[in-house]
């Protein structure tokens, strides 16, 4: 894994041959007059010229005449932390952390959502750019590629978080999320457990998902095991729609049930508590959950959670130094792998005799 200290390079130079509006408008099959009102009136045009407008714009990378020297060389102080939800709040214990660094440095975040949806991603980093933001956090590895185009014609530096970019193709901080789920699935195979459950937040724009996922079947087939596809469910992060994700696997066949349920985080498997309390299933003597991110949620349980701990705040700490020192031109760590650990509560055991 790459850990080298590299220079910040500077922003890319504004071609000779930057677009017009006159080519979004042709592209665009609209007037040079849309075109403007889309950029600073949208109101008043209709959501499908808009539309049309605005990929044109994507596609040939326009700037509007005199925005780009603004945007490169004016200093807004700002950082944008743009997060897939709000309703998660390992999100905003990350955001907070990095927010304590960059205050003592006189920047400030704007925090932006895009609900797992990478095109809306891109739209609000295109609209925080506009406004002057000068970099950016982005949560994950999976992202529209023009997402990446988009801030290198604007010269604005950018970290993801939350996993490691292998390839070194892009600046990142995080963790494995796959070693830590198959070091997870690995101990729970040691306890004697060969039925297995997973609840896992939907993998559409989620690479942290997936990948939690992936450790859980490289473990398992490691082990000669399997994951039936009926004893995986997905859904939102949510304790009513986890809730009801785990009330699906206690519906199976007593003798199919899994007798340890994988959560890929603490809000699938404190939903999967509540539903085993609901149908009187005993945790951990009937069957074991476990989590991921260690948060209070599911230490305060009853019984206590067994969780992968995994860097939150210090990935928010060491995004913020990242940036602040590419906007200041200093070396800095392009990828930062961080550590996690396996916190071992009550809510695991050996599977009953009768598995």
């Amino acid at each position: 894994m790459p850990s080298d200290l590299a220079p910040e390079t500077p922003a890319p130079a504004v071609a000779a041959s930057r677009p017009s509006a006159k080519d979004v408008a042709r592209l665009a099959g609209v007037s040079t007059a849309t075109v403007s009102r889309v950029l600073n009136t949208p109101e008043q045009v209709d959501v499908h010229t808009q539309q049309l407008v605005r990929e044109a714009v994507t596609k040939l990378r326009y700037v509007p005449h005199g925005a780009a020297r603004a945007l490169r060389s004016a200093r807004s102080q700002m950082i944008g932390a743009v997060v897939p939800s709000f309703d998660y709040a390992l999100y905003a214990r990350t955001t907070s952390a990095m927010q304590t660094v960059l205050d003592a440095k006189g920047y400030s975040v704007v925090l932006a959502e895009h609900h797992y949806d990478l095109k809306a991603e891109l739209r609000t980093t295109e609209q925080l750019i506009r406004h002057g933001v000068d970099a950016f956090v982005f949560v994950g590895l999976d992202h529209d590629p023009a997402l990446f185009t988009m801030l290198e014609n604007y010269g604005r530096p950018y970290v993801l978080t939350w996993g490691v970019d292998t390839n070194g193709r892009h600046p990142s901080i995080g963790f494995d999320n796959r070693a830590a789920t198959f070091a997870l699935t690995r101990h729970l195979i040691g306890m004697g457990h060969r039925r297995f459950g997973l609840l896992s937040a939907y993998t559409q724009g989620n690479d942290r998902a997936s990948e939690r996922g992936a450790g859980v079947r490289a473990a398992l087939s490691q082990a000669g095991l399997s994951l039936p596809e009926d004893c995986v469910a997905y859904g939102a992060i949510d304790l009513v729609t986890t809730t009801a994700m785990m009330r699906g696997l206690l519906r199976l066949d007593p003798a199919r049930r899994p007798t340890a349920v994988i959560g890929t985080n603490d809000i699938f498997a404190v939903g999967a508590m509540l539903a085993c309390r609901e149908a009187g299933v005993r945790i951990p003597h009937d069957i074991s959950v476990t989590g991921c991110d260690n948060t209070d949620l599911g230490a305060t349980q009853t019984p206590s959670l067994t969780s992968i701990r995994t860097p939150i705040t210090e990935v928010g700490r060491a995004a913020a130094e990242q940036v602040i020192a590419r906007l200041e031109g200093r070396p800095f760590q392009r990828s930062m792998l961080l550590p996690f650990d396996i916190v071992i509560r009550d809510s695991v055991g050996p599977p009953p005799p009768t598995a």
